[in-house]
């Protein structure tokens, strides 16, 4: 399909979004393993966004930002439980390119909020094992997407493809030779004890042993694990690059690399999941190849975030729409015309915990909206330039410093409220945890009491009740 105003043919289009890919376990980030080299060469193609945040955590909101070009104010997302549809003037990309002559496919994305709007949505087993136990979630993936892509471009409308990989989401199985490519160890060696808090964490440890090997007591083994999961899902992406390319339509396409949110490890006592808003969260890839019009070659070091990504891919489809965004194109970062968009940032997490901050380049705030079930704080302060991984928690040695942050937090709520016309969301989340009639919880000893998760199938079911 051509655009009437310029003759020009419209771009396809392929969005991957990874679930729980954090940029800082990416080779092409920086990572000290060699995870993502594939995508790395495919950076080198397009332009690399260095400071790229999900500002909203976790999958549902995150999503719903990625897709509607909107912040948590904008579409009254912030829960993995989000109860009832998102707002329909929040619309979707899939609505909007469909007005504008696309039709649209997603894989893997069923009934989240941001769904909405897709011509075609297809299933693939991504929580599944293999009779090794194993999980390739991935390539389950490709066996759906590639056809897919065969299909569409069969059409004479230009087309959208999400992608929804549920790599590197836990468990953390990748199949071989990516279970032991960067582990060599005993992982239940007996003189290792690393793993016991994990194993003792009581909401979780169920989940965790319905996939971790039996007596595991290493955690670097689960890390590398995590690793290997996305150097596998980086083999996989490369199947659907070069489906692109045998087609003759990679040049012709818009295609970008992004993730809902990141992972926590090992850190913060947030056991291998990701809840919190700790960097390793709220720091996701994006990656943007689009020759012609996405500078190759570019590592932009500005700060960027998910609301970006829908005006961006309109900017470079030429599509004007009359929807209002909470995000900016990227292309003046790309080009080098600006430096940054804006690099405070308003930061939630509801998922197994309720909070809310504020993020400076130097700076990172959380106030806990009620207590968490790991016996945290209910402030918390930390300086991102002397302590990156956030380990030193300065709240109460700097109250001067939290109370300048919590003013420019407080401010940027109002101020969104009144633009908006709306509330603050995270207010007004209701039983945000699923435990019908608790309300806020009152203790962190209740909240470690009454949230727990099973096992990968229970997991499943809490991901696909969040979309109900």
């Amino acid at each position: 399909m051509t655009d009437a105003g310029t003759g020009a043919a419209r771009p396809n289009i392929v969005l991957l979004g990874i679930d729980s890919l954090s940029a800082r376990n990416m080779s092409c980030y920086g990572y000290r393993r060699l995870t993502t080299p594939h995508i790395g060469h495919f950076a080198l193609g397009g332009t690399l966004f260095e400071n790229h945040y999900s500002p909203h955590i976790p999958t549902t909101s995150g999503y719903a930002n990625m897709l509607t070009g909107r912040d948590c104010f904008g579409t009254q997302v912030v829960a993995l439980r989000h109860k009832g549809p998102m707002r329909s003037e929040a619309r979707t990309l899939a609505e909007i390119l469909r007005e504008n002559g696309y039709t649209t496919t997603s894989v893997g994305f069923e009934g989240n909020p941001a769904s909405r709007g897709f011509d075609t949505y297809l299933h693939f087993p991504g929580w599944e094992a293999d009779k090794d136990g194993r999980s390739p979630k991935a390539e389950l993936l490709n066996r759906v997407a590639i056809p897919e892509i065969e299909r569409l471009c069969g059409q004479d409308q230009p087309w959208l493809l999400f992608l929804r990989h549920m790599d590197p989401h836990s468990p953390y199985l990748p199949p071989a030779p990516f279970e032991r490519m960067f582990y060599h160890g005993n992982e239940c060696d007996p003189s290792n004890h690393s793993m016991d808090p994990v194993m003792s964490f009581k909401p979780f440890c169920d989940y965790f042993a319905a996939w971790m090997p039996k007596g595991i007591t290493d955690k670097d083994y689960e890390i590398a694990q995590y690793d290997g999961a996305v150097a596998y899902l980086d083999a996989a992406i490369q199947t659907i690059f070069t489906a692109l390319e045998a087609r003759g339509i990679m040049d012709e396409t818009i295609v970008i690399v992004t993730a809902d949110h990141g992972e926590t490890l090992y850190d913060h006592e947030c056991w291998f999941d990701h809840h919190g808003i700790y960097d390793c969260v709220l720091h996701v890839p994006l990656i943007i190849r689009y020759p012609g019009k996405v500078p190759a070659g570019r590592r932009v070091s500005g700060y960027s975030d998910h609301p970006d990504i829908v005006p961006t891919i309109l900017d470079l489809a030429g599509i004007e729409t009359k929807d209002d965004f909470d995000g900016r194109s990227l292309l003046p970062l790309a080009r080098g015309e600006v430096a940054s968009h804006e690099s405070e940032l308003y930061i939630t997490e509801c998922t197994w915990m309720r909070k809310h901050g504020w993020r400076t380049p130097e700076w990172k705030l959380m106030v806990a909206l009620e207590p968490d079930f790991h016996f945290k704080p209910p402030v918390e302060l930390y300086n991102l330039v002397e302590d990156p991984e956030e380990n030193n928690n300065l709240a109460e040695k700097l109250p001067d410093v939290v109370a300048f942050l919590r003013a420019r937090m407080d401010a940027w709520i109002a101020k969104r409220e009144k633009e908006t016309g709306l509330p603050n969301p995270m207010h007004h989340q209701g039983d945000w945890h699923g435990v019908e009639g608790v309300g806020p919880f009152k203790t962190s000893q209740q909240a470690y009491d009454t949230l727990h998760i099973g096992n990968p199938g229970e997991a499943a079911r809490l991901q696909a009740e969040a979309r109900k």
